[in-house]
């Protein structure tokens, strides 16, 4: 796995990998993470270009939302087992 691009961010990091003829998507907040594949015959040709394209600030607000949670659930979680 390689690394193809990294976006600037203010609210996590965004790391764009390329694997076996797939694009792989990572988000990561704090410790916790997201990651999205896309193969590249899914797209039109263009590369990480298309990936990139799909990363829209749409998509990027509904990550960090699910990073929210994501936190609620795991706080849950622990909270429930008393550590």
């Amino acid at each position: 796995m390689r690394v193809i691009a990294e976006l600037p961010h203010p609210e996590c990091k965004i790391t764009i990998f390329s694997m076996n003829q797939k694009y792989i998507a990572k988000f990561e907040q704090g410790t916790f993470e997201q990651s999205y594949k896309v193969a590249e015959l899914d797209l039109s040709g263009g590369g990480v270009n298309d990936v990139l394209e799909i990363l829209d600030e749409e998509f990027i607000s509904t990550v960090i939302e699910r990073f929210k949670i994501m936190r609620g659930d795991f706080t849950a979680a622990y909270k429930r087992h008393q550590f």
